[in-house]
């Protein structure tokens, strides 16, 4: 392992005694996902929460209103359901973040039992899938020889499909006579391709591609048995939208809807009607598409954004939703109107922060919050990863430390980002990295301009993609940036690409439009380590010893190189994949990285 200098974790961020207890009390409270429920056992529910101090998979039931933590490891766990009858919690078994494990599963009521391998034959890899039925279940891995489906049924596994190119199981019909796989045996997982197989003999009953560069999102068949109606997103117009696709039939129904962003949507219990979640500019409605009249009603919920949702049995709408200025809240919606908060963690406080601003340069979108007091001020551009993610309206106890440290911040929804449209999304294929910058810059030069930033301190943070893009800012773009600070960054792309985990090589591919043996020359123009001589700023990089997606010796490359041109910069390493569960380490990280901001924009 080579060796960095480490950086300052201090003690304390602020002087004022109400401000240090503000910003942990942030991050502290205890916090919960919307618990989603067994099909056939609506009061048995599982949920993810911080309350230990650590997230981990907890069960609520709600006919006994007893709440039971099930998982315990220290890193934390993640990814849990629960079989249709409720009587078992599924939950996903890493080694320390690494993403590379199996399904274990264990009673839903605790009865001493230790979680046992939920299915036995399967072999360990990076989960790409999980689709629990009544009588048999679908489960996808993917390793670095490619991608297996197994069908499990009477206790006895068999492969169902295997390729080299990424795919994944998404979806098995209510009466478990079809397993839906997306796959991208045409050489692009950014943009999949559907397959219908029959469970009883594993025969392909129906395909479904739209193309070159528009991809298909299975996301759940009919909740009614026997109903083999499949909803899905497409994006044939440019954006993501709807359809209904019958399998059996081989017959499709598009839904057209008059609303200005991108949807998401899943079905009501009796399927007929859809909840959709819409998003546009970073905010979402939720509406009621009746798929017999198709009229499109809005539910009644506050301006801001909806974690996730979905409708219990009797019709009540269930989700989560914050906003910049409040923090989570898990709330129900009746069919009368009447809404209540349903559930919150014992000890759960709610907390405030300051609202985000829009701001549109050119067509680029960004959110904006200020500290109190006069601009121009030290401002700190905080980068979304993915990159098919956003930024959006929504409570960050990690921005809020920023702004009670007089810290202006912006998010920039760069071209590649979610939720514009497939144009805006796709549009830095073939110049990833160098693409964002640009949009990056132009945010930039409007927040000088506009008096909002200092020049002098501007800081560049960004984790995963988004410390991809700081570690390529401060090099591509050195004279904008006082600071650099990546959480879990490609550093080194080609020493990246051979260590990282498979399904992200393919999506390397599917971005570059090519491997590095390919397109050694693109890969180089869009790496950070080709612009390390040019980096002025100091820069602080952080890291875990077990990711898979930005593996540690690449970091180290770059950090090798930067040493021998005797360059300032600090590394936190920690025990763990891809980000931390562990809510003091995140607390730890978080000091350093507004610490590190602070020492060197006083020099």
């Amino acid at each position: 392992m080579t060796t960095h200098p480490a950086p300052n974790v201090p003690e304390q961020l602020f002087e004022d005694p109400a401000a240090e207890t503000r910003w942990r009390e942030r991050f502290t409270a205890p916090r919960m996902s919307l618990p989603a429920w067994a099909d056939d056992a609506p009061d048995r529910t599982l949920y993810v929460s911080n309350a230990s101090g650590v997230w981990e998979i907890y069960a609520w039931d709600r006919a006994t209103d007893e709440h039971r933590k099930v998982t315990d490891r220290p890193n934390g766990t993640s990814h849990g359901t629960l079989s249709p009858d409720g009587t078992e919690i599924w939950w996903f078994d890493d080694h320390d973040g690494d993403e590379f494990g199996v399904w274990v599963r264990e009673p839903f009521v605790a009865d001493g039992s230790k979680a046992e391998p939920a299915i036995p034959d399967v072999t360990p890899g990076y989960p790409a899938g999980l689709e629990i039925g009544r009588t048999l279940t679908a489960v996808a891995a993917s390793t670095d020889d490619g991608t297996t489906v197994w069908l499990t049924r009477n206790g006895t596994s068999e492969v169902l499909y295997q390729h080299v190119n990424d795919a994944g199981v998404t979806a098995l019909a209510k009466d478990e006579s079809l397993v839906v796989i997306a796959h991208s045996e045409h050489g692009d997982n950014r943009h999949m391709a559907l397959r219908a197989l029959n469970t009883a003999n594993g025969e392909t009953v129906a395909e479904k591609w739209d193309g070159k560069g528009k991809g298909l999102d299975a996301i759940s068949f009919s909740p009614v048995p026997g109903d083999q109606r499949l909803l899905v997103l497409h994006e044939r117009r440019g954006r993501e939208e709807l359809l209904i696709w019958d399998v059996a039939a081989d017959t499709e129904r598009e839904i057209v809807l008059d609303l200005p962003g991108e949807v998401a949507a899943d079905w009501y219990p009796d399927a007929s009607a859809l909840l959709i979640v819409h998003t546009h500019h970073a905010r979402n409605t939720v509406h009621r598409y009746d798929l017999a009249t198709g009229e499109l009603s809005t539910l009644d919920t506050a301006p801001g954004v909806i974690g996730s949702a979905g409708v219990r049995p009797d019709g009540t709408v269930e989700y989560s939703w914050s906003s910049a200025s409040n923090s989570t809240v898990i709330r129900a919606l009746a069919t009368d109107g009447g809404e209540t908060v349903l559930v919150e963690p014992a000890g759960a406080r709610p907390a405030t922060s300051a609202p985000l601003e829009d701001v549109f340069v050119g067509e680029v979108h960004a959110l904006v919050s200020k500290p109190e007091g006069e601009g121009p001020f030290p401002t700190v551009f905080l980068i979304h990863g993915g990159p098919h993610s956003s930024d959006e309206d929504r409570f960050s106890a990690y921005r809020a430390v920023w702004l009670d440290a007089g810290f202006a911040t912006v998010h920039v929804n760069y071209r590649g980002s979610s939720g514009y449209g497939s144009k805006w999304r796709d549009a830095i294929e073939g110049r990833p990295g160098l693409t964002e910058l640009e949009d990056i810059a132009a945010v930039h030069d409007w927040a000088v301009e506009s008096g909002l930033a200092d020049p002098r301190r501007s800081v560049l943070s960004g984790a995963s993609w988004g410390g991809y893009l700081t570690l390529l800012g401060i090099g591509v773009q050195p004279e904008r940036w006082a600071v650099g600070i990546a959480g879990v960054p490609v550093a080194d792309y080609l020493a990246a690409y051979e260590d990282e985990m498979e399904p992200l090589r393919a999506f390397d591919r599917a971005l570059f439009g090519g491997s590095p043996e390919e397109l050694p020359e693109l890969y180089r123009e869009c790496s950070p380590l080709t612009y390390v001589d040019r980096v002025t700023a100091p820069v602080l990089i952080l890291a875990g010893e077990n990711d898979p997606r930005c593996p540690i010796r690449q970091i180290d490359n770059y950090l090798d190189a930067l040493a021998a041109r005797g360059h300032s910069y600090e590394m936190y390493r920690y025990d763990a994949g891809h980000g931390s569960l562990v809510v003091a380490e995140t607390m730890r990280q978080t000091a350093a990285e507004v610490d590190f901001a602070r020492r060197h924009l006083a020099k």
